[in-house]
């Protein structure tokens, strides 16, 4: 399977791209208008936050300011994909050796007609995980022993019926799986999701299943449990919230109808009575989680597109909420800071293509684009302090016959999190990547061992969890 970006297009839709060097191209900045958007996002109201011109450029007043960055705390429970409902966790203390205490395999990995989608979630001394196969194991995190296992998965006959579904690659044929979906941990439950149109909840402790309740389309997005709700996106852009007692759908909101998305499993932010959930329409949507009505929506997305790529708007990173503030990055090249009440642009939105969450820590944002830039942005006004091609040196030629024909692979990146003063990433390579969080500069680098790498750390009692393509799950001290 082409692994660039891990890119489907679902519902019979493909999109054809010329040669694996238009794949790996960046996206252009070229962008439509020369005015500042006059528009404001009322309810009810899809608009684009991005209709000018705009370099990304490191600021000059900004040259070599410093900045402040708090100190690490204990991470005692990772209980979401992206550490908590807001998806916002600044600095923990994790992995201060960057050593490999132990290596686990939990399951069946990536293939054809399957992908290791789901992020690691951990809690009261345990790592959950979900393999290709939809089977949810969980292990001590200490010493990655298995406490229990379960297999999702409906019966071959529903699952004929109900879970399998057809997408198209761009570079030509079809298969069939009911991949995707995620974890998430609170209140004594384990949530799953499925590309099998399930949502399940688990008992926390022995892996019993509470309940099961199918809905009508695959779901690729990871959960997120706040209070007595749960919530995912399906591969339709419907966000729904269940009862975490009863599994009962209390209520959904569909967005703008839109196949192409990028093959990570995002999932929803939420605080208080605020959702914030991200479609693969390039819309950013805040709700209220009690009852699903919409307060704002914004669209995070280029008015002139030039490739193949940049027609897929997804917003396949987490959406985080850290000060009142929603950040999110579209693939199609837009960071936005939007207030959290009225969806106002906090500053002029920025032409980064990206497919990770942001990382919001004291001054600054961090952020990936997908062709591994790490940016530096000064949070209260969104101007740049630095830039850094993470695949400096990392670049090669591959394939190809005596020179002809080859391609240029370059690694994707997965992050970052900030752990005891790293900058740490993942990438493709199978590589753990730690950078001086103010420079920049490159301090340390750890073989994984078990292939490819498409999720992001997660942080838990002092060590840091890693999913490999292959299932293989790995803690580092």
């Amino acid at each position: 399977m082409n692994r660039v970006l891990k890119v489907a297009l679902l519902g019979g839709l493909a999109v054809s791209l010329a040669s694996c060097s238009t794949v790996r191209n960046a996206l252009p900045f070229g962008l439509g208008g020369d005015k500042e958007p006059q528009a404001t996002a009322t309810a009810g109201q899809r608009i684009s936050v991005l209709e000018f011109e705009q370099q990304l450029t490191p600021s000059a007043a900004l040259s070599g300011r410093d900045f402040f960055i708090p100190g690490p705390q204990a991470a005692t429970a990772w209980t979401q994909p992206g550490g908590n409902a807001e998806n916002s966790v600044e600095h923990v203390i994790a992995a201060p050796e960057f050593t490999v205490a132990w290596r686990r395999g939990v399951g069946a990995g990536s293939s054809r007609t399957r992908q290791v989608m789901a992020p690691v979630v951990a809690d009261n001394g345990r790592v959950f995980v979900l393999d290709g196969e939809s089977t949810v194991s969980a292990l001590d995190a200490g010493t990655g022993a298995q406490a229990w296992k379960v297999n999702i998965k409906p019966d071959e006959r529903e699952g004929a019926n109900r879970g399998l579904f057809s997408f198209s690659l761009g570079g030509g044929g079809t298969t069939g799986g009911g991949f995707g979906g995620g974890v998430a941990v609170g209140g004594g439950k384990v949530f799953v999701s499925s590309g099998y149109r399930t949502m399940t909840a688990l008992d926390q402790a022995t892996g019993a299943v509470l309940w099961t309740t199918p809905v009508d389309v695959p779901i690729h997005g990871a959960p997120t449990v706040s209070g007595s709700r749960v919530f995912v996106v399906d591969v339709e852009n419907q966000i729904q919230a269940f009862d975490t007692t009863s599994g009962a759908q209390v209520w959904s909101y569909r967005g703008i109808p839109e196949p192409a998305r990028i093959m990570r499993a995002s999932s929803p932010a939420v605080i208080g009575d605020t959702v914030i959930a991200p479609f693969s329409s390039g819309e950013v949507v805040a709700l209220r989680a009690s009852t699903g009505q919409a307060v704002w929506q914004q669209v995070l997305s280029r008015t002139s597109r030039t490739s193949a790529l940049s027609e897929i708007r997804d917003i396949a990173g987490r959406p985080v909420i850290s000060r009142g503030t929603v950040y999110a990055v579209s693939h199609s090249g837009v960071l936005s800071a939007m207030d959290i009440r009225s969806g106002q642009p906090k500053w002029a939105p920025l032409p980064i293509a990206g497919v990770n969450a942001p990382l919001p820590v004291g001054d600054v944002i961090y952020v990936v684009s997908k062709d591994g830039e790490l940016t530096v942005i000064n949070r209260d006004t969104g101007q740049i302090y630095w830039s850094r091609d993470l695949n400096e040196g990392r670049v090669r030629q591959e394939g190809g016959y005596f020179g002809l024909w080859d391609r240029t692979v370059r690694p994707e990146w997965s992050g970052p999190l900030l752990a005891s003063n790293r900058l740490v990433l993942t990438n493709s390579d199978g590589e753990l990547v730690a950078f001086d969080p103010k420079t920049g500069a490159q301090t340390a680098s750890l073989r994984l061992g078990g292939g490819a790498v498409y999720l992001a750390p997660a942080a838990y009692n002092g060590a840091l969890y890693v999913l490999t393509d292959n299932g293989d799950l790995v803690s580092i001290r």
